[in-house]
């Protein structure tokens, strides 16, 4: 290996290391790593920032935006509503919103189709009576398979249909994806309905079932005993009764910022102390107003929980600012007047101070506040609410104006008359002239984070192809599979490519894997289309962990599971996924 390949694989490696080990988010690990290598000179200065202005990066960007775009006009809010039925069989109801979550997943960034038909899946739960850990696991991967038929439908795509441009001189088309990648989805959301949800180990009644979900009973809270308190002088034990009453369980009591040791069941409570106690939104305000307490704590605020405070359920997904911080460490009451009341990690509460725990994606917060400030720290903090509580203001009167300039967008687009990312951008400036995307809301509906990563990566990506480095991972691969016949070869590329995607990013996973796949296929005198194919659908196909993929992050928590849990359902999908794209790849793009 040359000076430049060694350095290009040990810093790869480096970040693989760093994105597995998820002590810094993925946007800062990719650019530290584009930095070192343009000091240590493996990416030339030329190049240092082009992979932001890459159209693999614009798209990217725009899409985001038009799916905001088609969230706030009420367009996929009525799609939604047309076809769900709350009355349905667990079958019928994972395979009627898994094929709306598919389908809207084709056309607009999936992590935001989940966002949106969650809550919708939640209350389904609910009224049924059953734990929705039955059913947010299949809609994920339902929404990350409805991702495969358009080249707008997951960013692998777009980098694949970009990176086909430079190798070939020819990107792929929007519906390029559609034959394998259709198949594809229609197979494994079939398998998710009717035999995959049955795999997930979610015993009925137990971990984050429907009821307490709705009722969140498993939240325990800090309330603050100001001065004038029914509860002051009153031993902890004497208020079992009062406590009973209103539902709620005292668990102990915090004095001076520390916990008491024990219950403190004997301890008498005064002013200032904090009660900590296991109850439902409900019961907290209940509890509330019988002993006089208070939500600020030791700040002296006199309000207690009243009418024009809500209590709002919302999970801090993987690019939340929330992610490895407090509640004391981002102020959220000092600053934005929001309290924290509880926190539930997959299924178990946390039960000890509260504000000083760090938060990690997947977490369901109780927070408090009047309802503005509710909604500005969900939005800020990029959390999404559990249920439906008008967060979002629709405008419902838009919805025909948006479908129809996204669907010009695409038609000109498909037939080649203007160029995708123009077609996007247009949609997007008619979208804020419109007011459809407000223009406070333009910037803030963009994952800077996703921006960063690929604009990092694709100089790292072109560097490792450059220096011939993807060259020494094709022949490795064309080593071990030796005679084999070119179909095996692919089958092993989309094996490699998919273990990759299940521990990291799907984004760099597409970005390193692309020119492996053309390198590959060179060497083996084949056509590069099946194996850029193959890596496409590998690279967006992430269901053994919950970490491979943002929508399964973001189910973990509202869906009580483990990290292990995943692959029960995971591992039999992406054996399925392997078997049908093969066979549709050899079809539609011939070796």
């Amino acid at each position: 290996m040359t000076t430049d390949q060694i350095i290009l694989f040990t810093l790869f490696a480096l970040v693989f290391a760093a994105l597995l080990w998820g002590r810094w988010r993925y946007d800062i690990v990719a650019f530290t790593a584009l930095v070192i290598a343009l000091l240590l000179h493996v990416v030339p200065t030329e190049e240092a920032f082009s992979g932001f202005g890459h159209p693999a990066t614009i798209i990217v960007a725009l899409v985001l935006v038009v799916s905001r775009g088609l969230l706030n006009s009420g367009a996929v809010d009525l799609i939604t509503r047309l076809v769900i039925d709350q009355s349905r069989s667990i079958g019928a109801h994972i395979l009627t919103l898994g094929g709306v979550a598919g389908l809207l997943s084709g056309f607009m960034n999936n992590v935001a189709a989940l966002a949106l038909l969650m809550p919708v899946d939640i209350q389904a739960s609910q009224k049924a009576g059953r734990t929705p850990g039955q059913t947010l696991m299949p809609l994920s991967f339902a929404t990350i398979l409805g991702g495969l038929f358009t080249l707008i439908g997951t960013p692998p795509n777009i980098i694949i249909a970009s990176f086909r441009e430079t190798a070939l001189g020819e990107p792929y088309q929007m519906f390029d994806f559609a034959p394998v990648g259709l198949i594809t989805a229609v197979v494994g959301i079939a398998f998710v309905a009717f035999i995959g949800w049955r795999l997930i180990p979610v015993p009925q009644g137990s971990k984050n079932a429907a009821k307490d979900l709705a009722e969140l009973e498993g939240y325990v809270a800090e309330l603050a005993v100001p001065k004038g308190s029914k509860s002051i002088g009153i031993k902890v034990r004497d208020l079992d009764g009062v406590a009973e009453e209103n539902d709620c369980e005292v668990l102990g009591l915090a004095r001076r910022g520390k916990r008491l040791p024990g219950r403190a069941r004997a301890e008498e409570i005064r002013a200032n102390d904090r009660l900590v106690i296991k109850a439902s939104p409900d019961a907290i305000n209940a509890l509330a107003g019988a002993l006089g307490l208070t939500i600020k704590g030791q700040t002296g605020a006199s309000n207690a929980l009243s009418g024009d405070l809500v209590l709002s359920e919302a999970v801090v997904t993987a690019d939340s600012r929330l992610v490895g911080r407090s509640a004391m460490n981002v102020r959220l009451l000092g600053r934005y007047g929001v309290s924290l009341l509880g926190i539930s990690r997959q299924g178990r509460t946390i039960r000890e101070q509260i504000r000083k725990t760090e938060l990690m994606a997947g977490d369901i917060l109780l927070l408090v506040g009047t309802p503005d400030r509710v909604e500005d720290v969900v939005s800020r903090m990029g959390c999404l609410p559990l249920a439906e509580r008008g967060l979002q203001v629709i405008q419902h009167g838009r919805a025909g104006l948006a479908i129809g300039l996204f669907l010009a967008a695409i038609v000109a687009a498909s037939f080649g008359w203007i160029y995708l990312p123009v077609a996007l951008a247009a949609v997007v400036v008619a979208f804020v002239f419109t007011d459809i995307v407000p223009l406070r809301e333009l910037y803030d509906t963009i994952e800077w984070p996703v921006v960063i990563l690929l604009g990092s990566f694709i100089p790292l990506g072109a560097a490792l192809e450059a220096s011939g480095g993807t060259d020494l991972i094709a022949n490795g691969i064309a080593t071990l599979t030796g005679t084999w016949p070119a179909w095996a070869t692919l089958t092993v590329l989309m094996v490699v490519t998919m273990t990759l995607s299940d521990v990291l990013n799907n984004t760099a996973t597409a970005v390193v894997a692309a020119p492996v796949a053309v390198s590959l296929a060179d060497s083996l005198g084949a056509n590069p289309d099946p194996f850029l194919m193959a890596v496409a659908v590998a690279a967006s196909c992430a269901f053994l962990t919950p970490i491979g993929h943002k929508n399964n992050m973001l189910i973990l928590g509202p869906g009580g599971y483990s990290f292990g849990d995943y692959w029960r359902m995971g591992l039999p999908l992406e054996i399925i996924v392997i078997a049908t794209a093969v066979p549709a790849i050899l079809v539609f793009w011939p070796l």
